[in-house]
């Protein structure tokens, strides 16, 4: 993004202090920041620290002294090849949508010729509410691009949508409005990545199964794409939509149909990480028609499921990274040292199920990872979107 001339708008919300993140983001792809701040915002992060960040002085007032020398909106609508205004609080955004100027971030919002990006962020009540949900929806109309919230913990200890979108998937946005590509560490990088459970079916009606949402994957693959990843995400049944064009989903719904999908792609992968709850037992014969129920007793014949992480341990060449998942309910650390070393994974992720808050059907978790250099991590419980993002992390450090 070098040359490109960028306003960031900042405004009073607890979610300021990522802009100090997206802002160094911003510089780092080489793109020149002009920080615009409201007094409210100011009350979240102060403009020393964006000022050392940009490299400019932060705007914030329509007079810089008392000599008749001012900031000019109009000057700074002119300027810029896109504003954005991350975050941006429900009472930014109603002022925007009618009008109102009494500031110099709205001023400059009124003059602009360049295109314009809204990143909310409020609690969900607030997001949810009618006048807000109206004034997005005008501000779309007058041509504004709106990064959606994210769901998760709040500021206020509730739990929805309205949290400011994450850093790496707004310069994602931005970097695709000027056509350019997002070069993080994992750019570039082929990424297989499994998730969901796995349906055995027993007759057209019925099968065995298992309590896997798929939330935890999904999270994963959102987040390594917004890291620049091209993520292969082969999934088992689940109501999960990805959002980041990245992502290529793969859907397959028994455990060999998984095996096949992994290993059509997996050489030519970098990472592969498996994080689908793959059965263990199919059903030796299902079959084509319904069962009837015909006696109080039924047995169904189990065969044991090819082992998906184990066979592309076995194929596994140098310079690929295999990472797995281990769901425990006893033993964990050492069940999961057993299936890294048995299925020749670099790293494991340790679920130990049975506390509130871990494990299937949930939106939290909290993992332990483990590898193959007797080297342990602990995280405490988290929205799953931040266990992803901790786990990207350690994969990159990993890499």
């Amino acid at each position: 993004m070098k040359g490109k001339k960028i306003i960031l708008g900042i405004t009073g919300s607890i979610a300021a202090y990522k802009s100090a993140f997206l802002l160094r983001l911003l510089i780092k792809e080489g793109a020149e920041v002009q920080v615009v701040i409201t007094s409210a915002g100011k009350e979240f992060i102060t403009p020393v620290t964006l000022s050392a960040l940009s490299g400019k002085p932060v705007l914030g007032e329509f007079f810089k002294e008392k000599d008749g020398t001012w900031h000019s909106h109009v000057d700074l609508g002119l300027w810029a090849d896109l504003m954005i205004i991350a975050p941006a609080s429900a009472n930014t955004i109603a002022k925007m949508a009618t009008g109102i100027c009494d500031n110099l971030l709205l001023t400059t919002y009124l003059s602009a010729k360049c295109p314009v990006m809204v990143a909310p962020a409020m609690d969900l009540d607030m997001f949810s509410h009618p006048s807000t949900l109206a004034n997005i929806n005008r501000l779309i109309e007058h041509g504004c691009s709106i990064v959606e919230p994210g769901t998760g913990v709040l500021a206020s200890g509730l739990y929805g949508k309205g949290r400011m979108e994450e850093p790496e998937v707004i310069i994602n946005k931005i970097m695709s409005f000027f056509s350019l590509q997002y070069q993080g560490k994992l750019s570039g990088k082929k990424i297989l990545l499994t998730a969901g459970p796995t349906y055995e079916k027993i007759d057209p009606a019925r099968f065995i199964g298992n309590y896997s949402s798929g939330k935890m994957g999904y999270a994963l693959a959102e987040e390594l794409a917004n890291r620049g990843a091209e993520v292969s995400l082969v999934s088992g049944p689940v109501t999960c939509k990805t959002k980041n064009e990245n992502i290529k989903v793969i859907k397959v719904e028994s455990a060999v149909e998984m095996l096949a999908a992994c290993s059509k792609i997996f050489m030519n992968m970098d990472v592969a990480i498996m994080a689908a709850a793959v059965a263990d037992y199919t059903v030796a014969n299902p079959t084509s028609s319904k069962l009837k129920r015909k006696s109080d007793k039924l047995t169904l014949e189990l065969n044991a499921t090819a082992d998906i992480a184990a066979t592309l341990g076995q194929q596994k060449k140098q310079g690929q990274v295999l990472a797995g998942f281990a769901l425990e309910t006893e033993n964990g650390h050492d069940n999961a040292v057993l299936k890294m070393k048995k299925k020749n994974l670099d790293f494991i992720v340790l679920n130990e199920i049975g506390d509130e808050g871990v494990g299937f059907m949930v939106d939290t978790n909290r993992v332990t990872i483990l590898d193959n250099q007797n080297k342990q991590t602990n995280f405490s419980l988290k929205d799953k979107a931040d266990v992803a993002k901790d786990i990207v992390d350690y994969l990159e450090n990993y890499l």
